[in-house]
């Protein structure tokens, strides 16, 4: 008798045999499955689920399935009659009718997930309970959200439902923080590859939330920057999921988070569910953190010891660097080093002043780490720059040649996208060899809406509204007009509302590529009013 089979699955499951009953109470209802749905609602991994079927009589539609009607008595006495564990914000779902089919069409319009950057994507009734719950349980009026990633949109949702909250988008994936700013929502964007820093803009956060990698290497450093985003009374929301399969993963995620010394303040359990991601049941926890007075120091040391492997895909996953032979653990890597080989090729006929980035040792010139390149402005003057850009790290390469006004930048690499269009006003770049790539600085351009927009290149590091301030009230100095900088600012907040507090290293691709026709329009109005 197949019960026999059912009885033997949850005899050894024992305790834990309640998501199994659960399983088996979803497929006695008289519902249609597929997989993928019994699998989300059950929050169960899809190995165990597919245990459970094979013991269980099926009757069958294509690939949706359930227990007969008629067969349902023979299971009633195994089922799990109890509700799984309270979702502390269904009460209020029934409210906000109106922003869950508004997210369900920005969901489904949005992004396509990117494998090689863990992307799983939340369902839409996820991503507004988790703006419910943060209203439930903080005060949003004016406060600040920090998401840290966001390929899930929940910066949208918590907009949607507390349109009065500050919120902050750091993301490595261009297209994210270009869909973000289409919706017009009021949410902030910034460019940012967390192994390489968190922007200066996306600091003193009253909350942080992040749906990281899920291995012990991601949330760590997805954790450690959002907590450098927050003021010290802070909070990070952190959704995390592992298979009930694989409790020793969960525990050394967990043991990331306590080297970071965070109170749990609280654990929703399967709180999010997911598109996708059935190995651990289509559903992660969302765990409250606090810091504590010794989180800081904890954080800065983790910092330094990060590697650029923090996913599960792709040339930057914890497998390909164990396979490539690099040290996990390594203080200060930055991702593998240029061979010798390699070095001796990209610096051939290139007398540089500056290493950035991992080169190998021996090598005379100075050099600088490209967390450092990237987060001041180098102390020297350098004109000819050497940058290896590891594996996994392209999207930072336009961001690489905006923190230098070189006369010429090369870049060494496996695989380098070309320049994006937005740099065309500053850069030159040609082949010089196989993963080679020479950038060599334009003259100084006539046109004072182009002089305008090569001052604020030229100065990556520096908030851009300033210094399109300043280069406006130059212009008109040279016009022999006046300008003060409170209606510099004017014209540059009528052109540029977003362009408040960030710099070019910041930006979006789509916000500096919007830029040469927003200056124009700053210097012809600046030209009718003188």
């Amino acid at each position: 008798m197949e019960r026999d089979g059912v009885e033997r699955l949850l005899t050894e499951a024992g305790a834990d045999s309640r998501r199994l009953r659960h399983a088996l109470a979803l497929l006695c209802e008289g519902h249609w499955w597929t997989l993928a749905e019994l699998v989300r609602q059950s929050a169960t991994s899809r190995r165990t689920i597919e245990s459970l079927l094979r013991e269980v009589v099926l009757e069958r539609d294509g690939e949706r399935f359930r227990v007969p009607l008629v067969d349902t008595p023979a299971y009633q006495d195994l089922l799990a009659v109890a509700a799984p564990p309270e979702d502390p914000v269904a009460h209020l779902l029934p409210h906000y009718a109106h922003a869950l089919d508004r997210l369900t069409a920005l969901v489904a319009k949005a992004p396509r997930a990117r494998h090689v950057l863990d992307h799983v994507s939340a369902t839409p009734e996820t991503v507004l309970r988790r703006a419910l719950l943060l209203g439930a349980r903080f005060w949003l009026p004016g406060a600040r959200l920090l998401c840290v990633g966001d390929h899930d949109l929940t910066s949208l949702a918590v907009k949607l439902v507390h349109p009065e909250t500050d919120v902050t988008v750091v993301d490595v994936d261009e297209r994210v923080l270009a869909y973000i700013d289409e919706q017009r929502l009021g949410v902030r964007t910034r460019w940012a590859d967390l192994r390489l820093g968190l922007p200066a803009s996306a600091r003193d956060h009253d909350l942080a939330l992040t749906d990281p990698p899920y291995t012990p290497e991601g949330i760590g450093l997805f954790v450690a920057r959002a907590v450098e985003g927050l003021k010290d009374d802070g909070r990070v929301l952190l959704a995390y999921g592992a298979s009930e399969r694989t409790p020793m993963l969960a525990f050394k995620v967990q043991q990331e988070l306590s080297e970071l010394n965070l109170v749990y303040e609280a654990i929703y359990p399967d709180f999010n569910r997911y598109f996708g991601a059935e190995a651990i049941g289509s559903a992660a926890d969302l765990y409250l953190l606090r810091p504590t007075t010794k989180t800081r120091p904890a954080v800065q040391s983790r910092l330094t010891r990060h590697t650029t492997a923090i996913y599960t895909h792709g040339p930057q996953s914890i497998e390909s660097s164990s396979s490539a032979g690099q040290k996990a653990a390594a203080p200060g890597a930055e991702g593998a080093p240029v061979s010798g080989a390699a070095a001796e090729d990209a610096l051939a006929g290139f007398e540089a002043d500056l290493l950035v980035g991992d080169w190998p040792k021996g090598l005379p010139q100075p050099r600088v780490r490209l967390s450092t390149w990237l987060a001041k402005p180098y102390a020297a003057a350098p004109q000819r720059v050497a940058v290896a850009v590891p594996p996994g790290l392209e999207a930072a390469l336009p961001r690489l040649l905006l923190a230098t006004r070189a006369t010429h930048v090369r870049l060494v690499g496996t695989s380098l996208p070309p320049l994006p269009k937005a740099l065309s006003p500053v850069y030159e770049v040609s082949e010089a060899g196989e993963g080679i790539l020479d950038a060599v600085r334009l003259p100084q351009p006539e046109g004072e809406a182009e002089a305008v927009l090569r001052r604020i290149l030229d100065h990556g590091h520096t908030k851009l509204a300033n210094t399109w301030r300043e280069a406006l009230i130059a212009v008109a100095a040279a016009q022999g007009s006046s300008l003060t900088k409170n209606e510099a600012r004017a014209l540059i907040r009528e052109a540029a509302d977003w362009s408040d507090d960030l710099t070019p290293l910041d930006a979006p691709l789509h916000r500096l590529s919007s830029l040469h026709e927003a200056v124009t329009r700053t210097v012809t109005a600046l030209t009718t009013t003188t």
